[in-house]
């Protein structure tokens, strides 16, 4: 089957994706820097992020792109795609329109600080 988004094959071959085809995506903030979630995505959701401006996810749990915002109205609308340096993470840099966590929450690290060092 082809995709309706190939990626570009000189992108992918940078890419170290996971067994599954995956690689983790953190989002963060324009302007500010605030990391908003991570999330997934495959060759197919980077091409569509990449060909519409709209950050597109691969759900593992539900099997499915799903674009951000597309349900909820919380839209985040790509400025930057950036790889890190072995190739195994993208970030998104991102206006953020609306919560960026399904809770409802600004960012999905809002709501539990597990430790913070002093000093």
């Amino acid at each position: 089957m082809t995709s309706a988004f190939p990626l570009d094959p000189a992108i992918s071959a940078r890419l170290r994706h996971t067994a599954e085809g995956l690689v983790p995506v953190v989002v963060q903030q324009h302007g500010s820097g605030e990391v908003l979630m991570l999330a997934w995505a495959d060759d197919e959701a980077l091409a569509r992020t990449i060909d519409t401006g709209r950050a597109t996810y691969w759900s593992r749990s539900r099997r499915e792109y799903w674009v951000k915002g597309d349900t909820s109205g919380h839209h985040q609308l790509v400025k930057e795609i950036r790889l890190d340096c072995d190739g195994d993470t993208l970030l998104f840099v991102v206006d953020q329109v609306g919560a960026a966590c399904h809770t409802g929450d600004h960012t999905c690290f809002d709501a539990d600080l597990v430790h913070r060092f002093d000093g």
